[in-house]
């Protein structure tokens, strides 16, 4: 997608109101400022940040994201804190107390229990809570995997299976249920295992790349430079060489793990957010972001490197907030509310997907994409709408702007051909949602706390604030959980419209973690790999998925083609080019036209007196039969009887009886309309009608024969009011004749 800079148009206080930015955070934040904290941990499996202090446990709910959320608080014994996390149904609440022990607390009778490791020579690097049948919770050491449930009973943890490993670091996301363990002398060596409902999956052993730099040296992968994350639904890992200066994307398959290609890297410190399945790389050192659609068919960013926007803020938010008599104090508020305006601080850290953590201000901030910022920046408008319709959590944004976008070229005349590019885009994705059943689909916000969250995070509750110096470390710097990039796709649209919903199943799950045969694959035999490719869980995926962008052939009438017409704007000939160009798009779709937007060509074709086009149109069915565009034919059909023969011919053909039988009133045509409607059984016409009518035309003897006819053929007609109203009336007409 070509790029260009533009401006936000959103008002930005003190910051000004034309900072260019494609990315913003709302203000204001999510302040967690709690007296004696020891620092901030996340959750990823509940979506919680936590934050403890000497003997307290505080936590906030992050999904959905309020920056007016209270915090809950639980009580703990003292002690040193290296990670926290609850489990996943919150009744339970894990703190790692040293590299050798994590205490539990069951939240409701406040009883607790500690593990230890059962050789001092292990190391515990962290551990998370699973949806696993098998286990509850996974404990990694430095020596491998320990898989434990907990018993309720016992309050213990019974060990179910070991997995011996060396493991020099660890990164595990609960969004994507998979752990991967670097172990070798450059820490490029991985082991994969799925944890999820469906069960353990091992996966193939596999290398990252690294570049060699020019000294003589070997340089080791720490944990800050790999991610697992879901983009799509599928699952990918990003990891940074820093040497090469490139971030690799790797996608994993129940068989093979491949390399799917690179994307450079312009800053010593990089940071990843994914926001709606869009990668966002923070360039932090040049403190700008780079925008990645990884359905886009390039490696070229979808938007130019500009830095995050603030939204919303006031210099004068907080000091208006929190008066003050004293001018210590009004300065201090005052410092406070400029640390709020800080964009890329030294202490923010990226949470994956879309969350950032000043741990210094002690805030939280939730990302946006800024759609309309995006949408004005390139001036490719088939890929525009591309981009859009994948959109999700701003469906309804998206597709506004989608129909904004195609009313515009309408309005400046673009050429058709461009016109028609944009519209397949349009109803290629509308169809696609059809098939898929998104268009229709309406799928809940909120779950319970034991089901699945949509945040990924660090393979612990990653302490936000302690980087990893080394293998042993028991705390991880948050590795911003990057998205990886896909650079080759089938189609247009993302296959997450099925693929997402589909969990990775094995086909084959034994206690020993029996590794799928498959081996080595090369990248050039992806293909074969595409059957079996590692997903998300369906509720994971399913947050992101509020509503549909696609937009209905109804309202691309509704919203462009009906504006247009009613300003007269465009000429009627223009109009009915790409009304046409609308038809092929949805015939080879088999996308079901809207009868509104046949009638609306059967108007322009009629005011430009196109009666040839607009007969061949009806003939070839490029215009399709339906009772709205036969009473059109016949509303237009009156400069031209072959176009009102055209309509009333429609309305036979579609059995329109009721119609039809009007129509041959209306045109007099009294006792053909009577043999038709007696042929055909219509029974819904009442006699008054056609007296009524015969009556009007004044012509007693039409009066006389439709009299006769009911007579004849409506047993018990004599005796109603309406045969001896019309019989007087009869009577008095023939009488006025005779005088």
């Amino acid at each position: 997608m070509a790029w260009k800079a533009s401006s936000s148009q959103a008002s930005v206080g003190g910051l000004g109101s034309g900072a260019l930015s494609h990315v913003f955070i709302q203000y204001p934040p999510l302040r967690c400022n709690i007296p004696g904290s020891r620092g901030f941990y996340y959750d990823d499996g509940n979506k919680l940040l936590i934050s403890p202090t000497s003997d307290q446990i505080f936590s906030w709910k992050t999904a959905p994201f309020s920056p007016l959320a209270a915090p809950i608080t639980d009580s703990i014994t003292e002690g040193p804190i290296c990670s926290v996390r609850f489990s996943l149904d919150e009744k339970i609440i894990a703190v790692q107390r040293s590299n050798i022990s994590i205490q539990f607390w069951h939240r409701e009778t406040g009883e607790t229990f500690t593990h230890r490791c059962k050789t001092e020579s292990d190391s515990i690097l962290g551990f998370f809570w699973t949806d696993c049948p098998s286990c509850d919770i996974v404990i990694v050491k430095t020596s491998g995997l320990d898989l434990f449930a907990y018993d309720s009973a016992s309050k213990s943890l019974i060990l179910v299976e070991t997995k011996k490993l060396a493991v020099s670091w660890y990164v595990y996301t609960h969004e994507s249920r998979l752990i991967l363990l670097a172990s070798g002398m450059q820490c490029k060596t991985f082991h994969g295992f799925q944890l999820s409902s469906a069960g353990i999956i091992r996966l193939p052993k596999f290398e990252m790349v690294m570049a060699k730099p020019e000294a003589n040296s070997k340089p080791v992968l720490a944990s800050e430079d790999v991610y697992i994350v879901t983009v799509y639904g599928r699952i990918y890992c990003l990891q940074v060489d820093r040497v090469a200066m490139v971030l690799h994307s790797y996608r994993f398959y129940r068989d093979a793990i491949i390399q799917q290609g690179s994307l450079p890297i312009y800053s010593s410190k990089v940071a990843v957010s994914v926001v709606d399945n869009v990668l966002l790389v923070h360039q932090v050192d040049a403190k700008v972001v780079i925008l990645y659609d990884i359905f886009a068919d390039s490696r070229a960013p979808i938007s130019a490197p500009l830095p995050v926007l603030l939204r919303g803020f006031q210099r004068s938010d907080i000091s208006n907030s929190r008066p003050s008599t004293k001018e210590s104090e009004s300065s201090e508020a005052s410092d406070s509310n400029d640390n709020e305006a800080i964009i890329y601080g030294a202490d923010w850290t990226f949470l994956v997907p879309d969350l950032i953590c000043d741990v210094a201000n002690k805030l939280l901030w939730k990302i946006h994409l800024d759609l309309e910022a995006i949408s004005a920046s390139s001036s490719e408008v088939p890929s525009v709408l591309e981009f859009l319709q994948r959109r999700k959590l701003e469906a309804n944004k998206a597709k506004q702007l989608c129909l904004a976008i195609m009313q515009t070229m309408i309005l400046e005349r673009r050429p058709i051909t461009m016109v028609a590019k944009a519209m397949d885009v349009l109803v290629t994705s509308y169809s696609l949602s059809l098939k898929t059943g998104s268009y229709f689909k309406g799928i809940k916000t909120e779950r319970t706390p034991s089901s699945v969250p949509n945040v990924s995070g660090p393979g612990q509750a990653t302490d936000v604030f302690t980087s990893r110096t080394d293998g042993k470390s028991v705390q991880h710097e948050p590795a911003t959980g990057v998205n990886s990039v896909s650079f080759s796709r089938p189609s247009t649209y993302s296959s997450s419209e099925t693929e997402d919903n589909c969990i990775f199943e094995p086909s084959k799950i034994s206690s020993n973690d029996t590794q799928f045969v498959g081996g080595k694959v090369d990248a050039s035999v992806e293909s074969s790999t595409t059957d079996n490719p590692l997903n998300a869980s369906v509720s994971e995926q399913q947050e992101s998925q509020l509503t549909s962008p696609a937009i209905s052939p109804d309202e691309m009438y509704r919203s462009v083609f009906a504006p247009i017409e009613e300003e007269m704007t465009v000429e009627p000939s223009y109009l009915v080019a790409i009304i046409l160009e609308f038809f092929r798009c949805a015939n080879l779709e088999r996308v079901k036209v809207h009868p509104s937007l046949y009638v609306l060509t059967i108007q322009l074709l009629a005011r430009s007196e196109q009666y040839a086009e607009l007969s061949l149109f009806i003939i070839n069915k490029v215009i399709e039969p339906s009772k709205e565009v036969a009473l059109q034919l016949l509303e237009s059909g009156r400069q031209s009887l072959q176009i009102r023969k055209l309509g009333s011919d429609m309305l036979r053909q579609l059995s329109l009886n009721h119609d039809y039988v009007l129509l041959l009133v209306q045109d007099g045509y009294y006792l053909e309309a009577l043999r038709y409607a007696r042929k055909h059984k219509v029974t819904t016409i009442r006699p008054s009608l056609f007296l009524e009518a015969a009556f009007t035309s004044n012509d007693s003897q039409r009066l006389a024969a439709v009299l006769r006819f009911f007579s004849d053929f409506i047993p018990g007609f004599r005796s109603t009011s309406d045969f001896f109203t019309y019989y007087n009336v009869l009577n008095e007409m023939s009488s006025s004749v005779t005088a």
